[in-house]
């Protein structure tokens, strides 16, 4: 997806900080603006888009890659 307006690398993270990072680049975004985030492991694909969510966001896309990671998109709220 070429319109994606940041990319946010947690697959070194650990949770909670997983989310933690996502939200500080979330905060930084311009309202509906597209979030890239590249997660690893099981806790931060269930955590990541879960809080996303409760907090307002879209989840666009969740996708797995080839190397094992999964490939996030979120459209920061519009607030």
């Amino acid at each position: 997806m070429g319109d994606t307006t940041a990319t946010l690398d947690i697959t070194r993270e650990v949770c909670p900080m997983t989310y933690v990072r996502t939200k500080l680049r979330l905060e930084s975004l311009e309202p509906g603006a597209l979030l890239e985030v590249l997660l690893r492991g099981a806790e931060p694909l269930k955590n990541v888009p879960r809080s996303a969510r409760e907090e307002g966001h879209e989840v666009v896309s969740l996708d797995a890659r080839d190397d094992g990671t999964h490939r996030l998109v979120l459209r920061k709220q519009g607030r």
